[in-house]
């Protein structure tokens, strides 16, 4: 790797144009862990539990911000940095991405959801539809970042309010207050964790509210192609068909230490970490709380399935009986979509993770005018995989999803420690993490490396 150019620190914009990468990485977590998790928790334990989704996306919101500084700085994405540190870091994120996320089980559930809503049985055919839908979403936007920020802010301003006010509707005041209680880990009869909780499903919610695996270190690509700090002198990922051809590059430019140039990082980084505290961690909140509440109200003390896509199912019918089948159905159709928007998030995310670390291990040979074509081919690559599996009855295979489940337990714990040492060996003192941030990092790294030991030792 070529060391860094120096330019200067470009002037911060208003608070308005900041706007967006955190509504893409907020897309990647309304997933399993808001979806599914959280509510088929609370339906079976009550709301007192609900304090373990507000901990875990306040750790997440810290160590997307640490991922933030290093691409604010160095204007280049944050695994260029692992790269220039150890040689082997490109290897081990193409692994972990694609062993992470190779069973596209979130269109799986986006498909089940809507069929269920439109009474069609052969779900498979509806995920396939899905990702060649999605496929055609990416190939033609333009602007790829664009194309993910639109999809994503739209997705998200329809779901949450939807769910808001369905939420309104059923919930009562006494709801409510449970709900207040459980944030500061006050159940009905227990404290933080109720007796019988299995300790893993917990422990899942928890380290997935918001992104999981890999997926975090997408935010050092989204806020450079948005252009933050040093990220303006980088190029953008366009549509091989549609979009204009940019000048891409991998290695990112510096700024010195000067006073101008220290007083425009600081209102960067103020400005930066508004935004993601505003729409990452406050609308990750409030949506995560509600899904929460809504699964409380429609089926606490009932009789559940498991953890799995036929507990939202089940969910939804109790909506419809309570209030009447329409929004039951209504339910089904925007948890399809917020699912769908994840999965399409998830493929986009890991396509640039694999596609960029390729271009790493390869530099010497390829140039970076080719991440276009590159990302592309891992897009597609991934999408056919979808549809093979769903062609076949290999369509919830156990063993793919446990290692996925050990992959991202053990890409989390990883990428946390990498970045902390990366900011802390790489960065000037002047743009250091605060005493602060850097023992609430600490202390997430080692709580995933709590996670990562129970999580193997559990399928040992």
């Amino acid at each position: 790797m070529r060391d860094h150019s120096v330019e200067a620190m470009p002037q911060a914009p208003r608070f308005r144009q900041l706007l967006g990468p955190s509504f893409i990485l907020l897309g990647l977590g309304l997933g399993s862990g808001e979806i599914i998790l959280w509510p088929y928790l609370t339906s079976n334990f009550g709301m007192g539990i609900i304090w373990g989704a507000v901990l875990g996306i306040t750790l997440q919101f810290f160590i997307n911000m640490e991922i933030e500084r290093y691409s604010l700085v160095r204007g280049e994405s944050i695994f260029v940095g692992f790269a220039r540190k150890l040689k082997w870091a490109p290897f081990w994120f193409i692994f972990s991405t694609f062993a992470g996320f190779a069973w596209p089980g979130i269109v799986a559930a986006s498909a089940k959801l809507v069929g269920e809503a439109i009474g069609f049985g052969e779900t498979h055919i509806i995920a396939i539809a899905m990702l060649l839908l999605m496929g055609v979403i990416l190939t033609l936007g333009p602007v790829l970042y664009k194309t993910m920020e639109k999809f994503s802010m739209i997705l998200i301003g329809l779901g949450v309010p939807a769910i808001f006010f369905l939420t309104l509707y059923m919930a009562k005041t006494v709801d409510w207050a449970m709900l207040f209680k459980g944030m500061i880990g006050l159940g009905e009869g227990y404290r933080f964790l109720p007796a019988g909780i299995p300790i893993a499903s917990f422990l899942a919610a928890f380290a997935f509210s918001g992104a999981g695996g890999n997926l975090n270190l997408a935010q050092s690509f989204y806020i450079k192609e948005k252009g933050y700090g040093m990220g303006k002198y980088s190029g953008r990922i366009t549509s091989i068909l549609t979009g204009k051809l940019e000048d891409i590059k991998l290695e990112g430019t510096r700024f010195e230490m000067t006073k101008n140039n220290l007083e425009r990082f600081r209102n960067w980084w103020k400005l930066i970490n508004r935004e993601h505290l505003i729409v990452f961690w406050g609308t990750g909140i409030f949506s995560i709380c509600l899904l929460g509440l809504l699964a409380y109200v429609s089926a606490y003390g009932a009789t559940t399935p498991g953890a799995g896509i036929d507990f939202v199912v089940f969910e939804a019918q109790s909506i419809g009986m309570s209030i009447m089948p329409i929004f039951g159905t209504f339910f089904l159709v925007v948890g399809g979509l917020m699912l769908f928007s994840t999965q399409m998030t998830v493929m986009d995310a890991t396509s640039r993770i694999m596609s960029e670390n390729l271009l790493i291990i390869k530099k010497d040979t390829w140039q970076p005018k080719s991440l276009p074509k590159i990302y592309y081919s891992f897009l597609w690559a991934q999408i056919f995989v979808g549809i093979i599996i769903f062609m076949t009855n290999f369509r919830e295979p156990l063993f793919l999803l446990t290692l996925e489940a050990i992959i991202n337990a053990v890409a989390m714990f990883v990428h946390i420690g990498l970045t902390l040492f990366l900011n802390l060996t790489t960065l000037e003192r002047e743009v250091y993490p605060s005493v602060l941030r850097i023992l609430v990092m600490v202390f997430a790294f080692a709580f995933f490396g709590y996670f990562t030991a129970r999580v193997v030792i559990s399928v040992l």
